[in-house]
This record gives C-alpha cells, structure tokens and sequence, in this order.
C-alpha cells in the first residue's frame, strides 16, 4: 500500500493507483474529460492538472502514479486558473450554436464544466471549424465540430473492441478524429467498423450520437431502465432510455462478470423490433388444408393444445424421429435445457439442434 495526502486527507490506496483513481476512491472530485473508466489513461484534455508538492509544474491526475508521502492539492488557484484556460480554448473550437440543438445537451460534460466555471466565451475565433459534420454512418452520426479531442473513441475502439478504426486527422484547429485507412481518411466501412457503437458510449459531448435518437428526444426526458440484452446467452447488462413507453436508445450497464459495460452492435442498436406495428400480440393458429388455410388469432391455451396434439399424432403415425426440435441462442440456457429435456424426454426424439449452425 502507498500513503499520501490529497487535500489535507490522509489516505492508503494499493501501488500502481493513479492520484485520480485514489481521489475519487476517497470522495474527491477531480474533473476530466478523456478520462473513462476502464481504458488506458489518455492524458489529452489536461482538465485533471493538480499540483504535487515539491514538484516543478502541475501534473495530469489520470496518469501519474500515487506515491508514498505524496501531498497532492486538487483545486489551487493555480489548478483553476489553468482548468479555465483549457475550456477556453476548447470552447474556441466549439460550434457558438452548438448546444441549441445538441442531442447531448443537458447530459454533456464538457457543457457542465464551462457551466460550472460560469465561462460565455473567450474572444477567440470561433468559426475556425467548417464542414466536418460526417454521416456515412447507419447508426452513428459523428459531428467533429463538437468534439473536443478527448481521445476516448480512439482508446475504446483499440482496447476493447480491437478494430483501430479511429485516428487523429490534420493539425491545429483542423484537427479531427476521423476512420482511416493507410493513413487516408475514409469511411466507417472501409475503416472495418462494425458499428458496436462503444465510441457513442464514451463520448462526453455530441459528437458521436445515434442515428436513431437525433432531434427525437432530449436528455431530460428519458428514463433509465435496467435490463438484459435477449439477442444472445451471453446476458450482457444494459440500460434502457425510455421516453413514455417508447425505447429511444440504448446503453451498456456495467458488470464486470459479464460485459463490463460494453454491448455488441445488436444489443445497442438492434432494438427497433420491439415497435415494429408487424410484431405478433396473439398466437395464430392456421385453419384449413396445409398450405391454402388462413391465420386466425387464438388464445394461448388453444394453441398449446393445438401444438400438443399434433406433436403427439405425428409421433403416434410416424415415430417420434419425425420430429425435429430447434433450440435458440436468444433463450437462456436454462429455457434451452428445458426444450431440449422436453425433446428427449416427453417427446422422445434426440433430434436437438441449434440456430447458430446455420
């Protein structure tokens, strides 16, 4: 264990802790903006300076290590000086208009930062930025007049999703992140993208937003609800951002013994289904000859009873070898279980496969 003091509070963390990491352990706020839990340290926006005595110039909390006697001040005049420079030079680059229609705004950390420094503008030019806003993308629109360069697309695309679509493109204020390929910048496709959509996640402004989402909703007005992904077994925890009973987007809940707060591009945006005016209320049950009868809605108990007993005259005239029974990598392994029990069981067929094989 390492002991030092941050703030006047004395505190023991484990070695190899950041000073970011062993502040808000310990209840203290130190603001970032490229920061994100669970990916390497980027040490791009510079918000989470502070001050280590005895050492010449501030230093980024994010990546510098805890070390024994350490006495860190977070929030020096100093520090606040800087934090302030820093937005002012962010807010250089950012569309003047930007949050009026922003699908970020009111859940925008950048915007909560200049808020919470009461900062309107800094007299610099602010219409440096001209073109860049991109939509080659089916679920994701990516805005590059709002983003601020944190770095945190390019860390998640690398470390969890493993496709290095992202990089940084131009310099000074035409510097953006763009897909690239050979060093060109190109399209999400060519880039390899497969639209996870992990980039949407980590943004903190709106510069990667849902297709779907844009100009429909507005932060406020969403409720979260917990739920699990059903496109697979795997069970991946997700939150669902609901506006009346409408699902609008979707987001990865953290648990870290299955996804860690991550989802595929199904679970994040394959979710449109569950709207669909062609979904299914009641079970339908086809009446007349084979291939010329029509559907009819019926109840559950007659269709079960429909099912049943024509399972069982298909066993009874010609064994029960006729039968064929498909399992679903959308159930739980414990409903696939029970199906394939069902089967070999009461059935009496070994004849069990598995959607995936195809």
């Amino acid at each position: 264990m390492v002991n030092l003091v941050i703030d006047g509070r004395q505190m023991s963390v484990p070695e190899g802790t950041t000073i970011l990491e062993a502040a808000r352990e310990n209840g203290i706020y130190i603001p970032t903006l490229c920061y994100y839990p669970g990916l390497s340290a980027q040490g791009h926006c510079r918000m989470c300076l502070v001050e280590v005595a005895g050492a010449a110039k501030p230093a980024a909390a994010c990546e510098t290590p805890a070390l024994e006697g350490m006495v860190v001040s977070t929030n020096t005049s100093r520090v606040q000086e800087m934090r302030r420079g820093i937005l002012e030079l962010a807010i250089a680059a950012h569309p003047v208009n930007g949050c009026y229609v922003c699908d970020r705004a009111g859940n925008c950390e950048f915007q909560n930062f200049v808020y919470s420094q009461g900062l309107e503008g800094c007299g610099l030019a602010t219409d440096t930025y001209g073109g860049y806003a991109v939509k080659d993308n089916p679920f994701i629109v990516r805005d590059y007049e709002k983003c601020i360069l944190c770095g945190r697309c390019l860390a998640v695309c690398r470390e969890v999703q493993g496709r290095f679509v992202y990089d940084l493109v131009g310099s000074g204020f035409n510097a953006h992140i763009a897909p690239t390929a050979g060093g060109a910048e190109v399209t999400a496709a060519e880039a390899g993208c497969v639209y996870c959509g992990q980039c949407v996640q980590v943004c903190p402004v709106g510069a990667l937003v849902e297709r779907n989402r844009r100009y429909q909703v507005r932060e406020w007005e969403m409720r979260k609800v917990p739920s699990v992904c059903s496109y697979c077994g795997v069970g991946c925890n997700l939150e669902l951002y609901v506006k009346g009973n409408k699902i609008v987007k979707v987001m990865g809940r953290d648990n870290p013994e299955v996804n860690q707060g991550w989802l595929c591009v199904k679970g994040r945006f394959g979710y449109d289904y569950i709207h669909s005016p062609e979904r299914l209320t009641m079970p339908l049950i086809r009446d007349g000859e084979k291939g010329e009868g029509k559907f009819r809605e019926a109840t559950w108990d007659e269709a079960l009873d429909t099912v049943a007993r024509n399972l069982g005259l298909i066993r009874d005239t010609d064994g029960a070898d006729a039968i064929g029974v498909l399992c679903s990598a959308k159930c739980t392994n414990e409903e696939n279980y029970l199906l394939q029990k069902l089967a070999r069981a009461v059935i009496g067929t070994n004849n069990v496969d598995h959607c995936a094989r195809l």
